[in-house]
């Protein structure tokens, strides 16, 4: 996740101005600028879980197609242990990216947190030593 990006969901000043161009030329435009800016992490956390769902679900299929397969011999019994063995070597492959994908969304996730943190922490000792800061501006 680069947070570094000009678009993100977040008030930075290339989002509200998208915001007020999307509703000066057409107001769906800014209403949906809006909404990604207000639950564009919530979307993105919406997704994956939907995607989760959809694969849980459709690992059933798969294990019934495999266990049809696997069922199904071919005559050749070298070949049928060659084969067992490369889709079960296969599916270790599987859950060890799944597993990687999973420690890598944790790292994200308190990548993400620490910057928060850091950054919080940083408008709080501004805000001790009289910085200007959001509420000095108004």
């Amino acid at each position: 996740m680069n947070q570094s990006a000009l678009i993100r969901p977040d008030w930075t000043p290339a989002t509200i101005a998208m915001m007020v161009l999307g509703f000066i030329v057409f107001w769906p435009l800014g209403l949906a600028m809006l909404a990604y800016i207000l639950f564009g992490e919530k979307l993105r956390s919406f997704k994956k879980d939907a995607n989760s769902s959809v694969d849980r679900m459709c690992a059933g299929f798969k294990r019934n197609h495999r266990s049809h397969w696997a069922h199904h011999r071919t005559g050749n019994v070298a070949f049928d242990d060659w084969r067992e063995a490369e889709l079960a070597r296969l599916e270790e492959e599987r859950r060890k990216l799944d597993e990687m994908r999973e420690e890598f969304d944790a790292y994200m996730r308190e990548l993400r947190r620490a910057k928060d943190q850091e950054e919080f922490d940083r408008f709080m000792r501004e805000r001790k030593n009289g910085g200007p800061g959001p509420a000095a501006a108004s």
